[in-house]
């Protein structure tokens, strides 16, 4: 099977990602769950092959590869899809890993993100942070918040991200994209360089230190929109990781910029389904007086309670969410127990 009838084929079977690994046949990830190509296992120069024609569709070159460096890129073939890959070395031979994207932006209601998520991106500034680990869905998330801002306002939309994966066409907003290490060199001049193109809305692909952190801060300072990702669990970690890269002396300082720049922190999750697939969970918190307060005074232990009393403002917990989800019959009590925050308080709302 050569690449792109096996890139066909990963569509054809709703395929997530596609592993190309010596030692094992070509493997799909569908629903959560691996799935075996019939064959014979692939070797060394099976996928060297692979990659070879993996370079050749997307005409980039193997500079990093042949500099040691893992390589990270995306591209689209007509009539097909968009695919991100991750080319690297185990056991010193290749192996790459290939994310399936659609043509086409996700609809929200399909994959059930809820309106109380989307509605932050009706700020008009501030920091809005996607966070959770990796393949759940963050930037899946971002592209509906994204479209639901091209689709309704005028506005210079700005996106940062390595690599591109969803593609948004100019609509009532001018959608500027760059791809790290292709239109630019990375996060953090990237970010410098926005501040200078009237951007009304940037979106940051990930905060992943110091001075990214501090120059996003900034950034929302100015009077934009800014959206990011971490990788955290829940709203409180994810204040928490941020004070941590600052110096002690600094932290104060922080938690009152954040106090008054944060609008939402979205916490989400995949589960398996009693009916099979995956289903989303969210931790939404968004800002209100009471949760200033709580980031200014370092009160962050007290944020369960402030989502789980904001309902009407469409906040919840992750536990809550989990918690509905079971008796909407839509997951297992086994599932929400090994997706909870709290284990022994949700063993107990549950029954068990």
């Amino acid at each position: 099977m050569d690449i792109r009838e096996i890139l066909q084929k990963a569509i054809d079977s709703d395929a997530a990602d596609i592993f190309m690994i010596a030692g094992i046949p070509v493997t799909f990830k569908c629903h959560g769950h691996q799935i075996r190509l019939p064959g014979e296992r692939l070797m060394s120069e099976d996928i060297g092959l692979l990659v070879d024609e993996i370079y050749a569709l997307s005409k980039r070159a193997r500079t990093n590869l042949e500099a040691g460096i893992d390589d990270d890129f995306s591209f689209s073939i007509a009539h097909m899809g968009r695919f991100r890959v991750n080319v690297f070395r185990q056991r010193g031979s290749l192996a790459a890993v290939i994310r399936v994207i659609h043509f086409g932006l996700p609809d929200p209601a399909q994959l059930g993100i809820p309106e109380s998520v989307l509605s932050l991106a009706d700020n008009k500034k501030g920091l809005v942070l996607i966070t959770g680990a990796a393949g759940t869905g963050k930037s899946t998330t971002l592209a509906c918040m994204i479209d639901r801002i091209n689709k309704s306002r005028d506005c210079h939309i700005i996106t940062m991200e390595d690599p591109i994966e969803y593609i948004h066409r100019h609509d009532k907003s001018i959608v500027t994209q760059r791809e790290i290490s292709i239109d630019t060199p990375g996060y953090l001049e990237s970010l410098r360089s926005a501040l200078r193109e009237s951007p009304d809305v940037i979106l940051l692909g990930e905060m992943r230190d110091y001075d990214t952190i501090s120059a996003a801060i900034t950034a929302a300072e100015t009077g934009v929109l800014l959206f990011s990702t971490l990788h955290t669990s829940s709203a409180a970690n994810t204040i928490n990781r941020i004070l941590d890269v600052f110096p002690a002396n600094q932290q104060q300082q922080v938690k009152i910029q954040l106090a008054q720049i944060l609008k939402g922190v979205v916490c989400q999750q995949l589960v398996p389904g009693i009916e099979g697939g995956q289903i989303p969970v969210f931790e939404i918190m968004k800002s209100t007086v009471a949760i200033q307060n709580m980031i200014r005074e370092d009160k962050l232990h007290q944020l369960d309670s402030a989502m789980q009393s904001g309902a009407a403002d469409g906040m919840c917990t992750m536990d809550g969410s989990l918690l509905r989800l079971v008796r909407e019959g839509k997951i297992s009590k086994q599932t929400a127990l090994i997706s909870c925050v709290h284990y022994e308080n949700m063993q107990k709302r549950l029954g068990m």
